[in-house]
Protein backbone atom coordinates (compact mmCIF):
# COMPACT_ATOMS: atom_id res chain seq x y z
CA UNK A 1 0.00 0.00 0.00
CA UNK A 2 1.17 3.52 -0.72
CA UNK A 3 2.46 5.52 2.24
CA UNK A 4 2.71 9.32 2.44
CA UNK A 5 6.00 10.89 1.46
CA UNK A 6 6.13 13.99 3.68
CA UNK A 7 7.92 17.12 2.59
CA UNK A 8 9.25 19.78 4.99
CA UNK A 9 5.98 21.75 4.98
CA UNK A 10 3.69 18.73 5.42
CA UNK A 11 5.78 16.63 7.84
CA UNK A 12 4.03 17.97 10.97
CA UNK A 13 0.64 16.88 9.59
CA UNK A 14 1.86 13.27 9.41
CA UNK A 15 3.62 13.48 12.78
CA UNK A 16 0.38 14.56 14.46
CA UNK A 17 -1.60 11.92 12.53
CA UNK A 18 0.78 9.24 13.83
CA UNK A 19 -0.24 10.41 17.33
CA UNK A 20 -3.94 10.21 16.44
CA UNK A 21 -4.42 13.97 16.11
CA UNK A 22 -5.83 15.90 13.19
CA UNK A 23 -4.15 19.29 12.90
CA UNK A 24 -3.98 21.78 10.07
CA UNK A 25 -1.54 24.55 9.38
CA UNK A 26 -2.61 28.06 10.33
CA UNK A 27 -1.04 31.42 9.64
CA UNK A 28 0.85 32.64 12.69
CA UNK A 29 -0.16 36.22 11.91
CA UNK A 30 -3.72 36.32 10.52
CA UNK A 31 -4.85 32.91 11.85
CA UNK A 32 -6.20 31.67 8.50
CA UNK A 33 -6.32 27.85 8.34
CA UNK A 34 -4.75 26.36 5.21
CA UNK A 35 -4.26 23.02 3.54
CA UNK A 36 -2.21 21.71 1.90
CA UNK A 37 0.62 23.03 4.08
CA UNK A 38 2.88 25.62 2.49
CA UNK A 39 5.48 28.13 3.62
CA UNK A 40 3.51 31.31 2.87
CA UNK A 41 -0.03 32.30 3.85
CA UNK A 42 -2.14 32.80 0.71
CA UNK A 43 -4.31 35.28 2.63
CA UNK A 44 -1.73 37.74 4.07
CA UNK A 45 1.58 36.44 2.63
CA UNK A 46 3.10 35.88 6.10
CA UNK A 47 5.71 33.16 6.56
CA UNK A 48 4.70 32.56 10.19
CA UNK A 49 2.77 29.34 10.79
CA UNK A 50 1.52 27.01 13.50
CA UNK A 51 -0.38 23.72 13.66
CA UNK A 52 -3.86 23.87 15.18
CA UNK A 53 -5.98 20.93 16.28
CA UNK A 54 -9.34 20.55 14.54
CA UNK A 55 -12.31 18.41 15.56
CA UNK A 56 -11.95 15.98 12.66
CA UNK A 57 -15.62 16.39 11.88
CA UNK A 58 -16.90 17.28 8.46
CA UNK A 59 -19.00 16.18 5.55
CA UNK A 60 -18.37 14.21 2.38
CA UNK A 61 -17.88 16.83 -0.32
CA UNK A 62 -17.17 14.34 -3.11
CA UNK A 63 -16.23 10.71 -3.63
CA UNK A 64 -15.27 8.08 -6.18
CA UNK A 65 -15.44 4.29 -6.05
CA UNK A 66 -12.53 2.55 -7.76
CA UNK A 67 -13.65 -0.21 -10.20
CA UNK A 68 -11.19 -1.81 -10.93
CA UNK A 69 -8.29 -0.38 -8.95
CA UNK A 70 -5.62 1.51 -10.83
CA UNK A 71 -2.78 -0.01 -8.81
CA UNK A 72 -2.29 -3.81 -8.55
CA UNK A 73 -1.67 -3.73 -4.77
CA UNK A 74 -5.20 -2.39 -4.28
CA UNK A 75 -6.97 -5.14 -6.28
CA UNK A 76 -7.88 -7.17 -3.19
CA UNK A 77 -9.64 -4.12 -1.71
CA UNK A 78 -11.84 -3.28 -4.70
CA UNK A 79 -14.30 -1.84 -4.87
CA UNK A 80 -13.10 0.84 -2.45
CA UNK A 81 -13.92 4.49 -2.01
CA UNK A 82 -11.88 7.66 -1.95
CA UNK A 83 -13.67 10.56 -0.30
CA UNK A 84 -13.03 14.29 -0.17
CA UNK A 85 -14.07 15.65 3.23
CA UNK A 86 -14.83 19.30 3.92
CA UNK A 87 -13.86 20.18 7.50
CA UNK A 88 -16.42 21.85 9.79
CA UNK A 89 -13.93 24.44 11.08
CA UNK A 90 -12.70 25.40 7.64
CA UNK A 91 -15.07 24.62 4.75
CA UNK A 92 -12.39 25.61 2.22
CA UNK A 93 -10.13 22.85 3.56
CA UNK A 94 -10.85 19.49 2.01
CA UNK A 95 -8.95 16.34 2.93
CA UNK A 96 -8.78 13.15 0.88
CA UNK A 97 -9.07 9.71 2.46
CA UNK A 98 -11.19 6.60 2.70
CA UNK A 99 -14.55 6.15 4.38
CA UNK A 100 -14.39 2.96 6.47
CA UNK A 101 -16.79 1.20 8.83
CA UNK A 102 -14.36 1.67 11.74
CA UNK A 103 -10.72 2.49 12.45
CA UNK A 104 -8.47 -0.06 10.79
CA UNK A 105 -11.24 -1.67 8.76
CA UNK A 106 -10.31 -2.73 5.20
CA UNK A 107 -10.75 -0.17 2.43
CA UNK A 108 -13.58 -2.07 0.76
CA UNK A 109 -15.51 -2.70 4.01
CA UNK A 110 -17.81 0.30 3.63
CA UNK A 111 -20.62 -0.50 1.16
CA UNK A 112 -20.31 1.82 -1.88
CA UNK A 113 -24.10 2.10 -2.15
CA UNK A 114 -24.14 3.80 1.28
CA UNK A 115 -21.90 6.68 0.19
CA UNK A 116 -23.64 10.06 0.08
CA UNK A 117 -22.53 13.59 -0.70
CA UNK A 118 -23.10 15.63 2.46
CA UNK A 119 -22.86 12.63 4.81
CA UNK A 120 -21.48 13.58 8.23
CA UNK A 121 -18.13 11.95 9.04
CA UNK A 122 -15.36 12.14 11.60
CA UNK A 123 -11.67 11.33 11.47
CA UNK A 124 -10.19 8.21 13.02
CA UNK A 125 -6.62 7.00 12.75
CA UNK A 126 -5.05 3.68 11.87
CA UNK A 127 -1.36 3.02 11.37
CA UNK A 128 -0.62 6.75 11.32
CA UNK A 129 -3.16 7.50 8.58
CA UNK A 130 -6.37 9.48 8.92
CA UNK A 131 -9.50 7.65 7.79
CA UNK A 132 -13.15 8.68 7.96
CA UNK A 133 -16.10 6.97 9.61
CA UNK A 134 -19.78 7.87 9.50
CA UNK A 135 -20.76 10.14 12.35
CA UNK A 136 -23.60 8.70 14.36
CA UNK A 137 -26.34 11.16 15.19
Amino acid sequence: MLRPVPDADGAPFWEYAAQGELRVQACGDCGELRFPPRPCCPHCQSFASEWRPVSGRGRVWSYVVAHPPLLPDYAAHAPYNVVVVELDEAPRIRLVGNLVAGAGQPLGAFPPENLRIGARVRAVFHDGLPQWVPERS
